[in-house]
């Protein structure tokens, strides 16, 4: 009889579990983004499909809402050709998608999703496994290094895109991919270091540990502000999500890094980018928002749950952290709809000139608390304000560098020719008028 932990189940269970919960949460997002888009925009968005399929003894299913839209789509995306230009590199060209939804497929496998559980007996299947009672954490992987595991895996979905944008054989396709490994290489150097600045406080790379440290000491949001808000500009750069999305910027670059892609393979891109908002969603929570802690200081939830009511914490814990996690995303979307796109070199100029200095004297701030043993929530917040003050009192006083500028052009309305006098209104009395249906012009 082969004997096992009993995290060795857990950990199988959790991650199939959590798989299929974030492929139905990822359609359904796209409803979302649909929907918050519209009501933005003054408009109704998808209202029409259901789960009728056009069937009479359905019928009280029709409409819904719009809920049967991603099923609509995935349908749609399934049945469409699977057109391939002659000129790719068919092999990359199949596989860039594979490359950029395994990874957001498999980062969140770390996340502590219910904290820890004790199973208080052995487990026997079939009398060929037996599975030993302790305790379990309720997540799909559970390893020492498991922040160093979410960074790894989320690097490697960079890949996905330039390998599409370069197999596509296409200069838009190629250009978005090398927007995305410019921006990729950017703005990891700020994630990075905002999440030292949490490792320096914590002292561990335990996902569980980083969530025990919130529960006595309160949300690291709170007390290390400035490091979060650069975490959440990074995973936005690293998601390519609006306002960095310039990877796939339509006006430019026609589709970016996936013009040339159709059906399910450009499905798959889709997929992956909203894969990638999910985990690193769940990551963000994880280091600032106290993982499945309902609120700031505030302990309902046992750190060890046992039993049938262990059960009922596991899962309510589960409903905190993913309630959590779906709520950053929502605010994902509405940003998107609510800024628009920075320009490329705005983008890369921020990084460089701005998030990256800033996050590296978050780092030197964090550091000499620690070592000053002012690491509590109070010191910390207080060092993070006068860190910000004098960040705002020096930069104005910072070297800019003027891009974009209007250049001269003999003959024009900002550069005319010697003795022209320019007109910029218009001179016609009823393009003038405020009232055009009351116009100045006489009736003729």
């Amino acid at each position: 009889m082969l004997t096992l932990p009993a995290q060795t189940l857990v950990s199988i269970a959790t991650f199939a579990l959590i798989i299929h919960v974030v492929l139905g949460t990822v359609a359904y997002l796209i409803y979302v983004e649909r929907k918050v888009s519209a009501y933005i925009q003054d408009r109704i968005g998808p209202n029409r499909v259901g789960f009728d399929f056009g069937l009479p003894f359905l019928k009280m299913l029709k409409g819904m809402w719009g809920l049967g839209q991603p099923l609509a789509d995935g349908m749609k995306f399934l049945l469409k050709e699977d057109y391939a230009p002659d000129s790719v590199d068919k092999g990359l060209f199949t596989l860039a998608p594979i490359a950029i939804i395994i990874p957001a497929l498999i980062g969140f496998a770390i996340i502590p999703w219910g904290g820890t559980y004790i199973v208080p007996n052995d487990i026997n299947i079939l009398g060929l496994i037996t599975f030993e009672a302790g305790p379990v954490v309720i997540a799909g992987l559970n390893v020492d290094a498991g922040v160093i595991y979410l960074l790894g895996v989320a690097s490697l979905g960079v890949y996905g895109v330039t390998l599409g944008g370069w197999a596509s054989n296409n200069k838009y396709s190629f250009f978005g991919g090398l927007r995305a490994t410019a921006q990729m290489i950017s703005y990891e150097i700020p994630l990075g270091l905002s999440l030292m600045a949490v490792l320096l406080m914590v002292g561990s790379l335990i996902p569980g540990d980083i969530i025990d440290y919130q529960r006595e000491g309160g949300w690291l949001m709170l007390s290390q502000p400035i490091a979060a808000v650069i975490f959440f500009l990074a995973i936005l750069a690293e998601a390519n999500r609006a306002p960095f999305d310039n990877a796939e910027a339509e006006q430019e670059l026609v589709g970016g890094y996936h013009t040339e892609y159709s059906s399910m393979r450009f499905a798959l891109f889709v997929l992956a980018e909203y894969a990638h908002m999910i985990t690193s969603s769940a990551f963000f929570v994880l280091l600032f928002m106290g993982g499945w802690t309902i609120m700031p200081f505030v302990n309902i939830f046992p750190e060890e749950a046992t039993g049938l009511m262990g059960l009922l914490i596991v899962f309510a814990k589960f409903g905190v952290y993913f309630g959590k996690v779906l709520t950053l995303v929502v605010f994902m979307v509405v940003i998107r709809w609510t800024i628009p796109r920075l320009r490329y070199d705005q983008v890369m100029m921020m990084a460089w000139q701005t998030i990256i200095p800033l996050s590296l004297a978050v780092v030197v701030l964090t550091s000499v608390m620690v070592y000053l043993r002012l690491d509590t929530f109070m010191p910390m917040f207080i060092a993070n304000a006068l860190l910000f003050g004098l960040f705002l009192a020096i930069y104005p006083f910072l070297p800019k560098v003027k891009t974009n500028q209007r250049i001269p052009l003999y003959g024009s309305r900002f550069n005319p020719v010697e003795g022209e006098h320019v007109h910029t209104r218009p001179q016609d009395p009823a393009a003038r008028e405020d009232h055009p249906i009351r116009s100045a012009m006489p009736a003729s």
